[in-house]
């Protein structure tokens, strides 16, 4: 079945997808740091071709999967908003990027944030339907994340493991730092590859 990781530039879903026989897809505006199906660029313009890839439209893919940015959306830089205008009128974006990906003719849509302000929910038009922690598949660390689901079930842990260090919160400052926070950890991908893949 055809599945599209769309905002993945690590190729974890992807593979984790690829590994139980699935023709996935990843898609960013980066190149991907595991070799595989990956283009880069515009998701939309890349659900929109069809010759070179053998894609005839959006009705095309099984499963979409989405990481979309977070930066204007996670609870911890909502203090950042009152009076920034700029930062505003970003949040307004990512809200109308991420109803673009929500809406898409596609039957089975994943779509995964880190837990947002109310301000964030507001602009994507919904609440969350489920909020994951790395310690339950797998990875004694936290990491709230929360997953809106469209014809898909709730994950269910795989692996509840004993330690709670936040991680993603002591990453060194410096250029790769939103890169080490935004990767989405195996044991995650492969819950979701394993649960979400007997339903195509």
């Amino acid at each position: 079945m055809k599945v599209i990781i769309a905002c993945e530039f690590s190729g974890i879903v992807r593979e984790a997808f690829k590994a139980r026989g699935h023709d996935a897809w990843s898609c960013d505006l980066l190149d991907t740091e595991i070799p595989g199906q990956h283009y880069k660029g515009d998701i939309f313009d890349f659900l929109s071709l069809d010759d070179e890839f053998n894609i005839t439209g959006y009705n095309e893919w099984d499963m979409m999967i989405a990481h979309p940015e977070c930066t204007y959306f996670a609870n911890s830089g909502v203090r950042w908003l009152a009076g920034n205008t700029d930062r505003q009128m970003k949040l307004l974006q990512a809200g109308i990027f991420w109803r673009k990906l929500w809406n898409l003719p596609i039957k089975k849509i994943g779509m995964e944030n880190p837990i947002p302000h109310k301000y964030a929910v507001d602009v994507m038009g919904r609440k969350y339907d489920q909020i994951i922690q790395p310690w339950q598949f797998g990875h004694g660390e936290t990491k709230a994340t929360c997953l809106w689901l469209k014809g898909l079930p709730k994950l269910r842990p795989t692996n509840i493991v004993s330690g709670r260090e936040a991680r993603v919160h002591k990453e060194t400052p410096g250029p790769n730092r939103w890169k080490n926070r935004s990767r989405t950890l195996p044991g995650i991908a492969a819950a979701m590859a394993e649960q979400w893949s007997v339903l195509l």
